[in-house]
């Protein structure tokens, strides 16, 4: 006979943060928060706990504590993308070129489009070095509000939401490992890579045991490997990545599983809080930088005409069957949610302007400002095509 376990309050909430919606609200009351608090009088108190310095002095391990957040916990949850990422290159949407051609071209021009708005908006005054802030989209938020507003959608704009966005998150990454990283020490980054396959092949030996010797022995190469990647230069969570990639499967699915309550409910919403940590300068719109101005519009427009217009263009030249074909405004849907930025971006708002922290501080602004207009956008159109979509199918079955 088989015990029911009960329904505790803390099982309801870890219930909660397994889901699509609750952590989307979460992370968008944590930037909310971030803001509020950077603009109040326990504004000095906040900063001061961003920038004390903790570990041990002398080393590339005592970081203040925003940088803890951003290279420490955020490595988690590029270690849960990876794994999901593996997933889909291995048994999911993404396992075929042909299945992966049509989100892999709409990701593109959702990069390339920004990039271009961004240059055409910024490159004039000398910063455009922030081109790569508005290419990034934030799977957990758009999925999120999908979930919230999307009721009656066709599962293929989900799965074509998800697959672009994964996607996307590649470039992202590709771009954290190219672009920032400094004074690269070849030694430590190649001695990770050597423990990174040793993890490997430990998790392919656990399998689907708990044997508990090595689940300890891999969190230890787990924490050994992102430290050798953040003493040899690069960010430290390309860690996460390479660790994420390199795990088997089934592991790896258990890991996410267990790790998802903590990234939604405690690793991202404070990793907004940290990033959203900005003074609103006292200027009128004529003294916002250049910057703020060319991430607002590349997030919303740019998102939008790359992923649909793309999107739409690579249908007719691939002849996908009409039967399957995502309608205009569906990819219009998924335009809009790719706007949504805000985690990757507002990382790669810190990384490009990491020597500039108030243009750095009116990038994240532009990212939070133009990440909200995609949202509400995505609210409005998503809603549109749900409600059509429930029409149709309500006559379909009359």
């Amino acid at each position: 006979m088989t015990s029911i376990r009960p329904i505790t309050p803390l099982r309801s909430f870890v219930r909660l943060l397994r889901g699509p919606r609750f952590p989307a609200v979460l992370l968008l009351a944590a930037a909310g928060a971030g803001i509020l608090l950077a603009n109040t009088p326990a504004a000095p108190v906040a900063f001061a706990v961003q920038d004390a310095h903790l570990g041990i002095a002398g080393t590339p391990f005592a970081l203040p504590v925003g940088s803890w957040i951003a290279d420490g916990l955020l490595a988690v949850f590029f270690f849960s993308v990876a794994v999901e990422l593996q997933v889909e290159l291995t048994a999911g949407e993404l396992r075929s070129a042909r299945r992966a051609v049509l989100p892999a071209l709409a990701a593109g021009g959702g990069v390339a489009v920004p990039i271009v708005v961004y240059l055409a908006l910024a490159a004039p005054a000398g910063l455009a070095a922030g081109w790569p802030v508005p290419t990034a989209t934030d799977i957990a938020f758009a999925l999120g509000v999908l979930a919230v507003f999307g009721r009656g959608m066709p599962s293929g704009v989900r799965i074509f939401l998800l697959a672009l966005a994964i996607l996307d998150d590649i470039v992202g990454i590709v771009f954290i490992a190219v672009l920032f990283a400094h004074d690269v020490e070849l030694l430590p980054l190649a001695a990770a890579v050597v423990l990174v396959i040793v993890f490997g092949a430990l998790s392919r030996a656990l399998g689907g045991r708990r044997t508990r010797p090595i689940m300890a022995a891999m969190i230890v190469l787990a924490l050994a490997v992102w430290a050798l990647v953040l003493a040899s230069g690069v960010h430290a969570t390309i860690a996460g990545v390479m660790l994420g990639l390199a795990i088997g499967q089934h592991p790896g699915m258990r890991a996410r599983y267990v790790l998802e309550p903590w990234v939604n409910g405690a690793f991202l919403p404070l990793f907004a809080l940290s990033a959203a940590l900005v003074a609103i300068p006292d200027v009128g719109a004529g003294g916002l930088s250049p910057v703020f101005w060319a991430i607002l519009v590349a997030l919303p427009v740019g998102k939008l005409v790359g992923i649909a217009g793309i999107g739409w263009l690579a249908q007719r030249v691939l002849r996908v069957p009409a039967a399957v074909r995502l309608a205009f405004a569906d990819l219009v849907a998924a335009g809009v949610l790719g706007g949504i930025g805000f985690t990757v971006s507002l990382l790669l708002a810190d990384l490009a302007f990491a020597g500039d922290p108030m243009l750095g501080d009116q990038a994240v602004l532009g990212v939070l400002a133009g990440s909200t207009v995609s949202l509400v956008a995505a609210g409005i159109v998503v809603s549109w095509r749900a409600r059509a979509h429930r029409i149709r199918a309500q006559e379909e079955t009359a």
